[in-house]
């Protein structure tokens, strides 16, 4: 009898173990494609979704061009990059005329803003698996986004210098060295 509640017992054990680990995802990943994104841009009004759209199309176009230096395609290469580039400077553009506040309404440039740092991540990492001399061909290129991803940042989070911590009456502020 304890044998038999044992194996029972070990049994369900592994059962729920085996459960816990084959998870099936609710929904399959899908794959964006310039044919799938394409029409979905042309066919949009509101200028923030059209930049989320233009986001991952650019992202599209900076695997394509990641996948052409790595076959050295250098042409294919150059003109992707240059799509990408120009898809970015879109998308940035669509943002800015919504004449939404980005500190209230950051929809739109917080995808922006976080698909930017990956994109500089992609754009390092392939220029560090390309032969030293054809490295140049992303330089212009991180720039570029670079410069676009500080002015999204500044939009999400302006600054207006360093802020005073606030004081309530009657209350000792802690200062670096001592006490107020």
């Amino acid at each position: 009898m304890e044998l038999r509640r044992r194996t029972i017992a070990v049994a369900a054990c592994l059962a729920m173990f085996a459960g816990s680990c084959t998870t099936v995802p609710l929904h399959a990943e899908r794959r964006d494609t310039e044919e799938d994104l394409l029409p979905r841009i042309q066919r949009e009004n509101n200028p923030v979704k059209k930049a989320k759209y233009e986001i991952r199309l650019a992202r599209v176009k900076l695997l394509h061009a990641r996948g052409a230096c790595q076959k050295d395609d250098h042409p294919a290469c150059k003109n992707l990059l240059d799509s990408y580039l120009e898809l970015v400077r879109i998308s940035w553009k669509d943002l800015k005329s919504a004449g939404k506040n980005p500190v209230k309404h950051p929809s739109g440039f917080r995808e922006m803003d976080i698909a930017l740092r990956e994109d500089a991540r992609i754009l390092e990492d392939s220029k560090r698996e390309l032969p030293f001399e054809d490295r140049s061909t992303f330089d212009p290129v991180i720039t570029e986004v670079n410069k676009i991803h500080d002015q999204v940042f500044a939009e999400l989070f302006p600054s207006s210098g360093p802020r005073p911590p606030k004081k309530k009456p009657g209350q000792a502020q802690f200062m670096p060295g001592g006490i107020e």
